[in-house]
């Protein structure tokens, strides 16, 4: 495995992280084991999870993935060999089952950390993330932002981050990031920066050879700012692994179970796909290789969060960080994104 610096700390994340959405929904709580039990012995001691998973989120299972790595932490005693993160979820239609007030409060923050803490079995969360944007704004990989003339959100970024802070002190929590956020949101964080409150550490947005968006604006941010990528969905829900080329839909397949999902579906995306896949087969690599080697090797990323529902593809997944792309692939891969620049909506 490799590793890299937590930007500004001296914590020490490996270069893949493992995600874990899919436990409780696709995965049972013996398979989250197996794979969490996996990854650690292949040098993956960078965890990710959230209050929100698993994915699609439904009252019914809402925080069964932190249950399950807390009964792992529990029946293992691995608390202390895994960086941790996790996440509070902001308002929005899906997350009404979690509780009535979804805006970002200290009495919203106190609420999601004592829980997460609860179904975790831990003390501390090594890092603690804000889901994505309370404010109307471009998130969940929509490409622009289109301005709302009724848009009546204010501003509440320093008592976030005092709230953060409060839990900081207490030891609940030993860094902070965002998630799913813009430039304007990252920097605006970051103006408030100082002794009284939590530096941010990370952002964790969308990446993919299908979706590059985070390199305009965002990765500037990251070198200016010390700040680190967490990739989620360097595969696209799965589209990057060829699977569902050609129209197919494997049994328990997330696109089969999941439908709806179709970010990744468009025209243009199977386009690209299909670009990406010819550029691996001449190079000798799958195209899940492909993919994963591209965002390990970016110079923003801290870590490639990658998800998987069986022991294959995680093996898979967590090999391709020994996978180094030359400068031909890459100007290969350059020429397509030039062509059909970020096809996902």
């Amino acid at each position: 495995m490799k590793y890299n610096l937590l930007p500004g700390t001296d914590i020490k994340v490996s270069k893949i992280c493992l995600g874990t959405m899919t436990w409780g929904r696709q995965n049972s709580e013996i398979e989250g084991h197996q794979q969490m039990n996996f990854a650690l012995d292949n040098g993956v001691n960078f965890f990710d999870t959230a209050e929100l998973y698993p994915i699609p989120p439904r009252l019914e299972e809402q925080g069964d993935t932190e249950r399950f790595i807390g009964s792992w932490f529990k029946k293992n005693g691995t608390r202390k060999e895994v960086i941790l993160a996790s996440k509070i979820a902001g308002p929005a239609a899906f997350t009404k089952h979690i509780r009535k007030d979804k805006s970002y409060s200290k009495k919203t923050i106190d609420f999601a950390i004592e829980n997460s803490l609860r179904r975790l079995q831990t003390d501390y969360i090594d890092l603690y993330q804000i889901h994505w944007p309370e404010r109307p704004t471009n998130f969940f990989g929509k490409r622009g932002y289109f301005y709302k003339h009724d848009d009546r959100w204010e501003e509440n970024f320093e008592e976030i981050l005092d709230a953060l802070q409060s839990h900081k002190i207490k030891g609940n929590i030993r860094h902070v990031g965002v998630s799913n956020e813009t430039p304007w949101g990252t920097m605006k964080y970051l103006s408030f920066s100082s002794e009284r409150f939590p530096r941010i550490r990370s952002i964790q947005n969308p990446y993919s050879l299908l979706n590059r968006t985070f390199e305009v604006g965002n990765a500037e941010v990251c070198h200016r700012e010390n700040i680190g990528l967490l990739a989620y969905s360097p595969l696209a829900f799965g589209v990057l692994t060829g699977k569902y080329r050609h129209g197919e839909k494997p049994q328990n397949s997330r696109l089969a179970l999941f439908p709806h999902y179709d970010r990744y579906n468009s025209k243009s995306c199977k386009k690209s796909v299909e670009a990406y896949y010819n550029i691996a087969e001449k190079n000798g690599l799958s195209l899940t290789q492909l993919a994963l080697a591209f965002v390990n090797d970016r110079p923003f990323l801290t870590s490639n969060i990658i998800g998987a529902t069986n022991l294959s593809q995680l093996k898979e997944n967590i090999d391709s960080i020994f996978i180094k792309l030359n400068d031909s692939i890459l100007n290969e891969i350059n020429e397509v994104h030039e062509a059909i620049p970020n096809p996902s909506t």
